[in-house]
């Protein structure tokens, strides 16, 4: 992953961390449970988040600046204002929903698969106060 320095790409982190936790509570935790007990739907996310690792990825390789986690939450935040502003909405939390699962449905949940927030240590945000230098942080 590519790490942001300074105060600003913290909070960038921090943020993309908080939204895409949403977004797993939201459709990613449904879907990856049903990847898993649906024949085939596992392969398909797969597919997805291979489409979505080249779209975060190829030809930024330049990009120091922004993290990888919110390039990846602002890939899916697109995705799905997009999808939102012409009715989608998320299957139900039930199996056979999830095998009818539309193109936006599997996108998301692929996002949701490459981005573990759950088993990410938190940023470390700056120490207040003064530093062991005698400096102002």
């Amino acid at each position: 992953m590519i790490r942001v320095s300074g105060t600003t790409g913290v909070f960038t982190e921090r943020s993309a961390r908080r939204w895409l936790a949403q977004l797993h509570d939201q459709v990613g935790c449904a879907g990856l449970v049903a990847a898993a007990a649906v024949p085939g739907l596992a392969a398909v996310v797969d597919q997805h988040a291979a489409a979505v690792r080249d779209a975060t990825t190829i030809g930024l390789e330049s990009t120091a600046m922004i993290a990888g986690l919110a390039l990846l939450a602002g890939y899916a935040h697109g995705v799905l204002t997009h999808a939102r502003a012409h009715g989608w909405r998320p299957p139900a939390d039930d199996l056979t929903s999830w095998e009818r699962a539309d193109w936006t449905s599997l996108r998301l949940v692929a996002v949701c698969a490459l981005a573990p927030t759950r088993h990410l240590p938190p940023p470390q945000l700056p120490p207040w106060g003064p530093s062991v230098d005698g400096s102002r942080a």
